[in-house]
């Protein structure tokens, strides 16, 4: 399942120091504007504590966890909605994400330049946003041009469209983004259609320094404060320091500089797994002795839906699914166990998959 999780921000925030930490791929960083020109794609394993439980239940040859990509999109400037600084280039690479992490620079370094001589955290968010709504605003009235000669004709679903794209771009011109207007949940699919960059859920990454990465700063605060109206998620993370951890060779010396700063783990731990729910994901499990697996699947996905996702055979020819919670085979310790305690469920094609089932499947092709 190829979701994409974009990283976005102005030049010289740590964008391509965090996509070092979460990925193999080494981007280069340096510190000077449109250092990342091409997007960085990297495929990173997604952290579930739950997987090491099972792989010491099952004692499994190998142990394979889900994925998700991340991608280092080059940093945007004023005027990118116009093509400054390889603006057009950008906005396509954003469009081409499924969610955003938007990170918002939240230090004082006079040794790191900023783009617009000052740290401003809150003026630097609206700087991207301001770009990505002129973008999106010059996609809707495309759109709507189209809608409203196909709505001449009497045709119902472009009516309805065109009401729509006519409220988003009103909203747009109040300097607003996509996902914060609200919407019936028929008028959200419409919208879908559109494709808008500012409609795909955000998260707002705060990157600090050493000191602020426990209890964050007063940048963080006017961050927190800016973005109250739109439900979005705030995380803190110090990418330094993150660059620091991923250079240790050992697991007990990452562990002792964690406990020297307060914390329980690294910072890209928490974000891999919030930018996992931002892109609205479950996992579930297989478990045998060959292979203890993480499979991931959109939230509200069925059992054969789920099965598709190994191989599209299991989804054509789906019997039934054989279904036990995470916790319950944990707790009894084996298959014989869970069915003996009556809570091994056999589940047929309306089932909705549970994040953290652990799942056999029964087809035939």
């Amino acid at each position: 399942m190829a979701l994409k999780c974009g990283i976005v921000g102005l030049p010289n925030v740590g964008k391509s120091t965090l996509f070092n930490c979460l990925s193999n791929a080494k981007a280069q960083s340096a510190n000077f504007p449109f250092c990342t020109i091409e997007p960085n794609v990297g495929t990173i394993a997604v952290p579930d504590p739950r997987l090491g439980k099972l792989e010491q239940l099952v004692n499994p040859e190998k142990v394979v966890p889900t994925t998700m990509e991340i991608v280092d999109i080059a940093g945007l400037v004023k005027g990118a909605s116009k093509g400054e600084g390889l603006g057009n280039q950008f906005l396509a690479n954003i469009r081409e994400t499924d969610a955003i992490i938007h990170v918002l620079r939240c230090f004082d370094d006079g040794n790191v330049v900023h783009v617009d001589g000052s740290v401003d955290p809150v003026r630097d968010k609206e700087v991207i946003d301001f770009e990505l709504q002129l973008k999106d605003l010059e996609t809707i009235e495309k759109r709507i041009d189209t809608l409203a000669r196909t709505a001449k004709s009497g045709d119902k679903d472009a009516k309805k469209a065109l009401e729509v794209a006519e409220r988003l771009k009103a909203h747009l011109e109040e300097g607003q983004s996509a996902r914060a207007m609200e919407v019936e949940p028929s008028e959200a699919l419409l919208i879908r259609e559109f494709q808008l960059i500012t409609s795909k859920p955000v998260l707002y990454l705060c990157n600090v320094d050493e000191a602020s990465v426990k209890s964050g700063n007063q940048y963080v605060e006017q961050v927190k404060e800016a973005v109250q109206a739109e439900n979005a998620e705030v995380l803190v993370i110090g990418a330094q320091i993150e660059a620091d951890i991923a250079e240790l060779e050992t697991f007990e010396e990452r562990q002792m500089f964690l406990e020297e700063l307060g914390l329980e783990e690294p910072g890209v731990h928490r974000l891999i797994r919030t930018a996992y729910k931002l892109l609205d994901l479950d996992t579930y499990f297989t478990a045998g002795e060959k292979e203890v697996r993480a499979w991931t699947i959109k939230k509200g996905s069925t059992a054969p839906q789920a099965a598709g996702v190994i191989h599209t055979d299991f989804e054509k020819g789906f019997i039934r699914a054989e279904v036990m919670q995470y916790d319950d085979f944990i707790e009894l310790g084996s298959e014989n166990a869970v069915k003996e305690a009556g809570k091994f469920n056999v589940e047929g094609k309306e089932y909705v998959v549970q994040d953290g089932d652990v799942m056999h499947f029964r087809f035939n092709v």
